[in-house]
């Protein structure tokens, strides 16, 4: 499997916990692949960077890999390190 959509990829990740979580994270604008903004059914793909802006907290990854099941992020993904200016 070369691509997964984004709700699973996060929830296979383990970078979000629950799916329903992971779709309304999505479908409320908080996500984007690659700077464009992301619904649940978008598709990712291994070398597309995800930026995840949910309460306060700014999360930028690079995937790796596509999770076959649930796992933990090690490996899955590559967390970019973000300069933020005030």
């Amino acid at each position: 499997m070369d691509h997964l959509r984004l709700d699973l990829f996060l929830k296979m990740s383990r970078l979000i916990k629950r799916r329903s979580l992971a779709k309304e994270i999505c479908d409320g604008g908080c996500v984007q692949i690659n700077g464009r903004l992301a619904k649940a059914g978008a598709m990712v793909q291994v070398g597309d960077v995800l930026t995840i802006d949910i309460r306060e907290r700014l999360m930028r990854v690079r995937v790796l890999r596509i999770p076959q099941r649930v796992e933990g992020p090690e490996g899955v993904v590559e967390v970019l390190l973000e300069e933020v200016g005030e």
